[in-house]
């Protein structure tokens, strides 16, 4: 399917408003197609008529009213409606458009966002969606009314004079084979542009984002640098883009000149010969310009076109990037589940060709039982626990939660007998209210408050002046590390999951906010399934089972005695923490 087809299932639900918005525009451009037979009529009938003065005078009075009426009263709402109705109808498709778009975003895996720039993703969300705007206001309007007007203009002309219409379709042909050779070359380039202007609004989402290192580093006039070079970028295609556009203009705008010169010339020649009048000559020059206008502006329409058509193109493009994470056929949804969770030989790697950074790991967790995850960084532990609730699909083996493989339960399902809190969890730029009930929506107020309580939260919220109604900007930017976590928490003991994974959740935070948030974890942690990645394994010496990790295999299990009494890599980095302490 094409990219106007798949566009067109978007717009063809408003088929009916967008009918009625060309009837009421076809009038509206059909109104200023009188003024050149109004002139005729004055010329022929009028000034150079047989009546006598005070007929004349009369008669034109009547012409005059009549025009005023129609282009003072009847134009103004006409016109109104036409413009409204517009706008509204490629509103509404905008609409839908993003909210199909956000609905598919919503279903991609971390992977596609690991590999692709935000800022990059919201260009296309935002920037192309809204330039697909024309297609719908210029592409399903604006060119079928230039084209009934040129309809209306020449059926008016060849009534008048066949041989001169003939004329003043010379140049039409040339007209349309250029307007065809210039929208190719300039919806290739206006891709092209799109796609450097995307690329530089990712930039700078970027460094906007981290400009707390960029100054702690003191590389302002580095990045500023770095800006110029993707800026400059984005002006090489802009000014590509910008050359065959003024190409397109001077072409299309010279041959459209031609043409009433033409017909200017050999109109005068008729009526010195005497075979028209000279308000023939008049209105047929006047419907030459309302003929060549529509087509100069069928040339910004190509070039508005171009633009609206890459801007699909890119849109689609979105759309059409393929779900790693899918439900099988006949998916199983459950009201709960106990909470084994078993992985058998299961291998791992991010992408095709990369290598593996879990190879054949084993390990069996009952219901209810603490198992902590250790090892030296990029060990593999959080890839290990972000296939359970299938953040990521494995290589190879499988993991059960059950007895049931996870790839057999519904994603949604599975997801919400999970619990995760990371070491740096995401606030919205919302309410602390609004951020506790993300963990469950339909929650009560109270509900929420219960949880922030049992998160040890409750009393630090409640010093802000606006409590539980605080505002937490972006990324919960206002609130310590401590705080966030806090809150996050709160956020999972209101879920109530059967399966709780912790990773590194306290790791980044001083001593006071660790003992707040070991004690909410502990508590938390009761009759559930947990996992808990640590980096201080002082924290982790209570829990049933420890699982060393070590390059992505099993190197260790057991509990904190039982490998200290073994001695092996679980031992030596115990002690080597507890030295450092």
């Amino acid at each position: 399917m094409n990219t106007m087809k798949r566009y067109l299932r978007f717009v063809l639900p408003y088929r009916g408003q967008i009918i009625i918005t060309l009837i009421i525009g076809i009038v509206k451009f059909g109104i200023p197609l009188l003024l050149p037979l109004l002139l005729k009529y004055i010329i022929d009938n009028i000034i150079q008529g047989t009546g006598s003065f005070s007929e004349k005078i009369t008669e034109l009075w009547i012409a005059m009213g009549g025009a005023v009426f129609v282009f003072a009263v009847l134009r103004p709402p006409i016109e109104y409606y036409r413009q409204y109705y517009a706008q509204r109808i490629a509103s509404k498709v905008l609409y839908d458009l993003r909210k199909n778009i956000f609905a598919h975003l919503q279903k991609l895996s971390l992977r596609y966002y690991a590999n692709n720039k935000t800022g990059e993703v919201i260009s296309r969300v935002i920037n192309d969606v809204e330039q697909t705007k024309d297609f719908v206001i210029t592409g399903m309007m604006n060119v079928w009314l230039d084209t009934a007007t040129i309809g209306i203009a020449i059926a008016v002309m060849f009534s008048m004079s066949p041989k001169l219409t003939a004329v003043s379709l010379l140049i039409l042909p040339f007209y349309i084979i250029s307007v065809k050779y210039f929208f190719v070359q300039l919806r290739r380039l206006t891709k092209e542009r799109s796609q450097a202007l995307a690329s530089l609004q990712g930039y700078l989402h970027e460094r906007i984002q981290g400009v707390a290192v960029t100054k702690s580093f003191a590389l302002e006039s580095y990045e500023e640098k770095q800006f110029a070079k993707k800026n400059g970028a984005f002006l090489d295609k802009a000014l590509e883009h910008t050359r065959w556009t003024a190409k397109t203009f001077s072409t299309v705008n010279t041959l459209t000149d031609l043409g009433p010169l033409l017909v200017i010339g050999f109109t005068a020649y008729l009526v010195i010969q005497g075979d028209i009048t000279l308000g023939t000559m008049v209105a047929f020059i006047g419907y030459m310009d309302r003929l060549y206008n529509p087509l100069r502006r069928l040339v910004n329409s190509s070039t508005t076109l171009t633009q609206a058509f890459a801007s699909m193109d890119r849109v689609f493009e979105l759309m059409d990037e393929p779900y790693d994470i899918t439900n099988q056929a006949n998916a199983i949804t459950v009201k709960k589940v106990d909470g084994k969770i078993q992985f058998k030989d299961v291998s791992f790697r991010y992408e095709e060709g990369e290598e593996y950074v879990l190879k054949h790991v084993s390990l069996l967790i009952e219901p209810g039982e603490n198992v902590a995850l250790v090892g030296m960084s990029g060990g593999g532990k959080s890839s290990l626990v972000g296939l359970i609730p299938r953040f990521y699909d494995v290589t190879e083996g499988a993991i059960f939660i059950d007895e049931v493989n996870v790839q057999s339960y519904d994603v949604k399902n599975l997801r919400e007998h999970i619990g995760v809190v990371l070491q740096d969890n995401i606030l919205f730029s919302d309410t602390i209210i609004a951020n506790i009930l993300y963990g469950k929506p339909d929650a009560t107020e109270e509900e929420a408050i219960a949880a922030a309580k049992a998160a040890n939260a409750h009393e630090f919220i409640m010093a802000f002046p606006k409590g539980y109604h605080t505002v937490v900007g972006e990324r919960g930017v206002k609130l310590s590390g401590g705080q966030r976590q806090r809150i996050a928490i709160a956020r999972v003991f209101l879920k109530q999951p059967s399966v709780l994974i912790f990773d590194e959740a306290t790791s980044a935070l001083d001593l006071e906010s660790e003992q707040y948030i070991q004690a909410a974890l502990q508590t938390l942690a009761k009759n559930r399934t947990t996992l808990i990645i640590a980096h201080r394994l002082a924290t982790i010496t209570h829990v049933d089972k420890i699982v060393y990790i070590e390059n992505g295999e099993i190197k260790e299990v057991g509990t904190h005695q039982e490998l200290l009494d073994k001695q092996g890599r679980y031992y030596e980095l115990y002690n080597i923490q507890d030295l450092g302490t």
